[in-house]
């Protein structure tokens, strides 16, 4: 079978496009860790001092001195505590829960960024140098109520 020169030359190119995303595919997937996140990607936070562990309100608790845990529900169309005051150079983990659908946690101005799932515990640490107001979105469409889904971190300086 005859293939015009031009053909052959785009089938070449094609399938060497293919080789370089093949190849880039598996250097970020196996040599860089760059993964899609599962459930070993997410944690289960610890039961509350003197208590039973209540994923299904919102709070902040200081563990220690500059080491403060957020357990945060994200729901149609807001994040519970909504609100969160912390002294500068504070490290927060944030654990994260939806009952409903996906939603997304996105810290402006920091590395944090995360999916929620339903039933799923999300977890992200970030610790907060420079006091500030540190507004924080959900970034995955859900529903219309969306753009009201957002809060706030207040850095405090000492």
């Amino acid at each position: 079978m005859h293939i015009d020169k031009y053909e052959r030359n785009w089938i070449r190119l094609a399938g060497g496009m293919l080789v370089v995303f093949l190849l880039a595919l598996t250097v970020s997937a196996f040599f860089l860790g760059i993964q899609l996140p599962g459930i070993a990607d997410h944690a289960t936070p610890v039961a509350a001092a003197g208590g039973e562990f209540d994923v299904n309100r919102g709070w902040v608790r200081e563990l220690a001195p500059g080491r403060y845990e957020v357990n945060m529900r994200a729901r149609v169309w807001a994040f519970e505590p909504n609100e969160i005051r912390i002294p500068a150079g504070s490290t927060v983990t944030f654990y994260i829960h939806s009952d409903d659908i996906i939603h997304g946690f996105k810290i402006q101005d920091t590395t944090v960024s995360l999916m929620v799932f339903p039933d799923v515990t999300a977890m992200a640490t970030y610790t907060f140098e420079k006091p500030g107001e540190y507004p924080f979105v959900c970034h995955e469409y859900c529903g219309a109520g969306h753009h009201f889904m957002s809060g706030r971190i207040i850095v405090e300086a000492l």
